[in-house]
């Protein structure tokens, strides 16, 4: 026992099992002695020698689910939710030639389970629509379901009918070519938007009949790691270490596999080279923490396996437990950007303010809160210091939280088993998604591909200047010049996009619209570009058929 838990027990004695004690209603004793039963017709299953065959069951049986989830479908058939046959912007380059062929190609593809929940970060724009937090989906409402090429693939598919949200699936994608007039539509919880205009690039799908054992495995593969996690708590019984390092493997493996790997099929290199330094930092957890807690439950596996599991799984889920809280990443353009982020930011603050002061209460108790108080604001100045190094951006990963809040919730308690439960889902989530990404990033690593915050140019055409009664094809778009004050950072050039196809990149001040159609409302983005790379476009201006000119609205596309 440690310091920590021996000044505990001077105040208080370890839980008392809910379901193994007596209770007095009205002067009547009942005693409820269910724990102590399950213990009783348990203990022959809790030879160490049984539990090391059944690991390896588990193991063999686990690695069938993998095999079967991954290794039956060709590598080359999986795509990732966010699939795209057009990248945004200037992305497939002048005229889109990076992204040819545009028509007379198929491809049989299977796509991963819930990617109606795999969401825009930045926001996209679709003409003159901004389109963010929702996964791209450009048309798919005419007859015959065609959607713009840099809509994800995997959503469209099952807003068409043709895979299932909640177990994936396999279909051929057919591209299309040109196309006018993509029409908005709604279909299995996805709504699309609408492209008035012409774009080079499109598709449609039909079922595949190439690809077989395309049903995505993660639910049943998530009931299969949740059952054997029970039967750990209320059968098998190990000692709390062992436990500990189920729990971690467990939870690991599965992200890693199925609920959120980091590619399809997932890198294995990749997922072995994050488990050894999480085996390191678990360990590291049970020192300070888990170790003077998850021992004092020995006697009540049911209430163990309560409190721990439920969070546990909640942490592991990360990606679809708190998928409705709409905060994608903890930074201020995010959450001042999704509609409600700063009511849940709030609200998240005040939950753990409660459950702070909670443990600080009991680290009172415990006469060592000076101890704890000097080695928090200890961090809490390397973190400050941290985060005003020049150049470089404080991001604080799930992961990181849960290493910082760790050390406290080292207590007997029953929050602390609920606090370290879900912890350890949450630390696991971000290591075995994400990696261990560093928690000092540069702006561009936080952008993503977002805007980058670089000087934007200015069109001279503008609602006051474009001439309605000269005809479409006789119209040029200009656009002022380079500042002598940011040719200096390497600004040489322009990129334009219209209708966010790039056609022109180059020194010019103007280009001909001889080439569009006529009919057809059309939109004009322009960037500065260094050595022919774009910085941030503007947002669009659009010129409507009846010849209006509407100008762009400030900042960034």
């Amino acid at each position: 026992m440690s310091w920590v838990t021996c000044e505990l027990c001077s105040l208080h004695t370890d839980p008392v099992p809910f379901l193994g004690r007596t209770y007095t209603i009205k002067g009547r004793q009942f005693n409820i002695a269910i724990e102590p039963a399950i213990i009783r017709f348990t203990r022959p299953l809790t030879s160490p020698w049984l539990l090391v065959l059944l690991v390896a069951a588990y193991i063999i049986s686990f690695s069938f689910f993998v095999r079967a989830q991954w290794y039956l479908t060709p590598a080359s058939s999986f795509i990732d939710c966010t699939s795209v046959y057009w990248t945004e912007n200037a992305g497939c380059g002048l005229n889109g030639t990076l992204c040819a062929p545009f028509s007379n190609s198929s491809f049989d593809f299977r796509c991963p389970a819930q990617c109606s929940s795999v969401v825009l970060q930045n926001p996209r724009l679709v003409g003159n629509v901004e389109v963010d937090f929702v996964p791209l989906i450009v048309g798919g409402g005419d007859s015959q379901k065609t959607y713009r090429a840099d809509s994800f693939i995997c959503a469209s598919a099952v807003q068409a009918g043709l895979i299932s949200d909640s177990t994936g699936g396999c279909a051929s994608v057919n591209l299309v070519g040109t196309f006018t007039n993509y029409l908005p539509t709604s279909a299995f919880g996805l709504s699309s938007v609408g492209f008035p205009s012409t774009f080079p690039m499109s598709f449609s799908f039909s079922p595949s009949n190439v690809l077989t054992h395309c049903t995505d495995l993660r639910t049943p593969a998530l009931a299969f790691n949740v059952l054997v996690s029970c039967l750990l708590f209320l059968v098998l019984r190990p000692t709390a270490i062992v436990m500990w390092w189920c729990l971690v493997c467990i939870g690991f493996w599965h992200i890693a596999l199925f609920s959120q790997p980091q590619a399809t099929p997932p890198p294995l290199d990749v997922a072995f080279g994050a488990f050894l330094p999480t085996l390191f930092v678990c360990y590291a957890f049970w020192r300070v923490a888990v170790r003077f807690t998850l021992p004092v439950f020995a006697n009540a596996p049911i209430e163990a396996m309560i409190w721990y599991l439920a969070p546990y799984w909640t942490g592991v889920l990360t990606n679809l437990t708190m998928d409705q809280i709409p905060i994608s990443r903890l930074t201020a353009t995010d959450i001042n950007q999704q509609a409600g982020g700063i009511t849940a930011l709030i609200i998240i603050v005040l939950i753990l303010l409660v459950m702070v002061v909670n443990q600080v209460r009991v680290i009172r108790k415990t006469g060592w809160l000076p101890y704890y108080l000097g080695w928090y604001i200890l961090g809490g100045l390397v973190t400050l210091v941290l985060a005003l190094l020049p150049g470089l951006q404080f991001r604080l990963h799930h992961y990181i939280i849960s290493m910082a809040l760790f050390p406290g919730i080292g207590f007997p308690t029953r929050l602390s088993a609920i606090y370290q439960g879900f912890l350890l889902g949450m630390f696991l989530n971000g290591v075995a998604a994400f990696g261990f990404d560093s928690i000092l990033q540069t702006a561009a690593d936080l952008v993503g591909d977002g805007a980058t915050g670089s000087p934007l140019p200015a069109f001279l055409t503008n609602a006051t200047t474009y001439n309605v009664s000269v005809p479409l094809m006789n119209q040029t778009v200009t656009w002022a010049r380079i500042p002598s004050g940011i040719v200096n950072e390497g600004w040489n050039g322009f990129a334009l996009l219209v209708d966010d196809v790039e056609v022109y990149l180059g020194t010019a001040l103007n280009y001909s619209l001889a080439a569009l159609e006529v009919g057809l409302p059309h939109f004009f983005r322009l960037a500065y570009t260094t050595s022919g790379t774009p910085g941030d476009f503007t947002m669009p201006a659009t010129l409507w058929p009846n010849g209006t000119w509407v100008n762009p609205l400030p900042g960034p596309s």
